[in-house]
C-alpha cells in the first residue's frame, strides 16, 4: 500500500475521482486551474462532472477490471461522497493512494461508529443508542426519552433515512417503516443555530479551517449558509478547535466538513458534533467566491501534497442553494448585481435535488 506521504504530484499528473456529482466537478474544476488533470469514476451516464473532464470511466463500483484500468491511469485518488463501497475504495488503495484514506470510511460512513469516535475524544454529541429491534427501539425510548430520531446506521444524508419520533407514535410501526435493522437513535437536540467548520488537513499534519458557516435547512436540505456565523469569536475558536481534533485523529488528509449544533448552558453556549462528511462540504461552497481560496482547492492541494493556503474571507457570505424547479428561474440571479451563479449541468430537475447555487459577497464594514 502507498503511504500518502509518499505523494506529492507535479502540473500535468491526474487526480482520480470517484462519484461524477457537482462536487466531483467542482474538484476537477479547482484541479485544472492548478494544472492538473482529473479522471472521474461514476456509475451514472449522466454524471454532471463527466462534462468537465477529458477522461471519465462510466462503470459500477463494483467492476474489478474498470477499477484497475481507472487505477493505471492517475497518480491519487480522493472521492466526492462518502457511500463509496469499502471494498471499492481498499481494491484501489492497493493500487494507487487513496485520499483521504480508506480507514475513514471506516469510521464515518457507520453513524455509530462515527459517534463512538467522537465520544471517545470527549467530544459532546446527542446521546444515541444502538438499534437492531423494535424491543431495542422500545428500551432505548423509555431511557432517552423523546423526542428523538431514528435514523439508519449507513446510506443516510438529505433527510433520508430517518424519522423523527415523538411521544405516542406506534413504534413498531416506525421501526418497519425504516425498513432496515441496523439503526441508531438520537436524542432531539433543542439547538440555538446550526453551524459547520470545513477544515483541511495535510499529509504533514498541518489544519486549516475556515470561518465557522451559520447554516439554515429547508425540509432537511440545505438550503442558506452565511459565513461568518452569528457566534461569539469564543465559541467559533470551540468549534474550529473541534474540527480540528477530528481531522488529527482521523489522520486525515483532504477537506471534512464538520456539522455542529449550537446548544445553551449555563455557563454560555457549547457545540456538539452532529455528523461528519468526509469530503468538501455543501456548507462549503461559499468559499468559491467568497474566500481567496476555495474548499475545493483545498482539497486538492491537500491529497497532491501541496501547501495548503490560509484562506482569507472577502465580506459576509450568503450562499443559497437551488433546489429543484427554483433552477427554472436562473436568468433573474444573472441580471441581478452581486450575486455569482454555479449550474451544476444537470439535465433533470427532481424535487429535492440540489441544481445549483447563488453566492452573495458584501464587503464587512
Amino acid at each position: 500500500m502507498t503511504s500518502s506521504k509518499q505523494v506529492a504530484l507535479k502540473p500535468g499528473d491526474t487526480v482520480g475521482i470517484l462519484g461524477g456529482g457537482q462536487l466531483g466537478r467542482m474538484l476537477a474544476l479547482a484541479a485544472a486551474r492548478l494544472g492538473l488533470k482529473c479522471h472521474v469514476y461514476a456509475p451514472d451516464p449522466d454524471s454532471p462532472a463527466f462534462d468537465v473532464v477529458q477522461r471519465a470511466t462510466c462503470a459500477e463500483y463494483a467492476d474489478i477490471e474498470a477499477l484497475e484500468l481507472f487505477a493505471s491511469d492517475v497518480d491519487v485518488i480522493t472521492y466526492e461522497f462518502e457511500n463509496i463501497p469499502t471494498a471499492t475504495a481498499m481494491a484501489l488503495q492497493a493500487r494507487r493512494p487513496v485520499l483521504p484514506d480508506t480507514s475513514v470510511l471506516g469510521t464515518t460512513q457507520d453513524r455509530l461508529t462515527e459517534k463512538d469516535f467522537v465520544n471517545s475524544l470527549s467530544i459532546g454529541t446527542a446521546g444515541y443508542a444502538d438499534i437492531g429491534s423494535v424491543e431495542d427501539l422500545r428500551c432505548a425510548a423509555a431511557a432517552l426519552g423523546l423526542p428523538a430520531v431514528l435514523k439508519t446506521r449507513r446510506f443516510g444524508y438529505d433527510g433520508k433515512g430517518q424519522i423523527m419520533i415523538r411521544d405516542g407514535d406506534d413504534l413498531e410501526a416506525v421501526w418497519a417503516r425504516l425498513s432496515t435493522r441496523s439503526a441508531i437513535l438520537e436524542t432531539f437536540v433543542p439547538f440555538e443555530r446550526e453551524v459547520s467548520v470545513i477544515a483541511a488537513r495535510s499529509a504533514t499534519g498541518e489544519v486549516v479551517c475556515y470561518d465557522v458557516t451559520e447554516n439554515e435547512h429547508q425540509n432537511h436540505i440545505l438550503k442558506i449558509s452565511h459565513a461568518p456565523a452569528a457566534i461569539p469569536p469564543a465559541l467559533a475558536a470551540q468549534a474550529r478547535e473541534v474540527a480540528t481534533r477530528i481531522a488529527t485523529e482521523l489522520k486525515y488528509v483532504g477537506v471534512l466538513g464538520v456539522e455542529m449544533f449550537v446548544v445553551p448552558g449555563e455557563n454560555g453556549p457549547s457545540v456538539l458534533v452532529n455528523e461528519i462528511a468526509p469530503r468538501v462540504h455543501n456548507s462549503g461552497h461559499w468559499t468559491l467566491d467568497g474566500a481567496s481560496v476555495s474548499q475545493f482547492e483545498q482539497h486538492i492541494r491537500a491529497i497532491a501534497g501541496w501547501p495548503l493556503a490560509q484562506p482569507i474571507r472577502h465580506g459576509d457570505v450568503t450562499m443559497m442553494n437551488l433546489i429543484g424547479d427554483e433552477v427554472l428561474d436562473y436568468g433573474k440571479y444573472l441580471a441581478e448585481p452581486g450575486v455569482t451563479l454555479h449550474l451544476y449541468g444537470k439535465e433533470t430537475v427532481r424535487p429535492g435535488r440540489k441544481m445549483g447555487h447563488v453566492t452573495v459577497v458584501k464587503p464587512e464594514e
